[in-house]
């Protein structure tokens, strides 16, 4: 399973990408930079990944997993509970394609504010 790398800010995440070819196609399109605006805990940004709809869409995830959002071409790290949530889950506004899982704690995403700038890239 590869592993990414995650800056934002000040602030470096290494992340474990699941198996599958949405992950597999957001890992090769990397390194990007993406402009990222915040949705509850959650941040999310247009990107150029290639990633597909699949049988993997799902719209309830868990803190620390980031995912591809396909009607908005968009990368997402969740962090805490979204508009869309009904308890302390994060949840999609629709379904996207899990990519992986933030290694650690992800609450000091809390502490930014409404859009960042990541930068994204295959661990070395």
């Amino acid at each position: 399973m590869p592993t990414i790398t995650i800056q934002i800010g000040n602030q470096t995440y290494e992340a474990d990408l699941y198996e599958g070819n949405g992950p597999k196609a957001f890992y090769n399109s990397l390194p990007q930079e993406i402009r990222m605006s915040r949705w509850g805990d959650e941040f999310y940004g247009s990107c150029g990944a290639p990633v597909k709809e699949d049988s993997t869409l799902r719209d309830l995830y868990e803190v620390g997993e980031i995912a591809f959002w396909p009607p908005g071409n968009a990368f997402c790290i969740f962090f805490g509970p979204t508009p869309a949530s009904s308890d302390s889950r994060p949840r999609m506004a629709s379904p996207g394609v899990p990519l992986g899982k933030i290694k650690g704690d992800t609450s000091a995403l809390r502490q930014l504010g409404s859009s960042v700038k990541a930068s994204i890239k295959k661990k070395e």
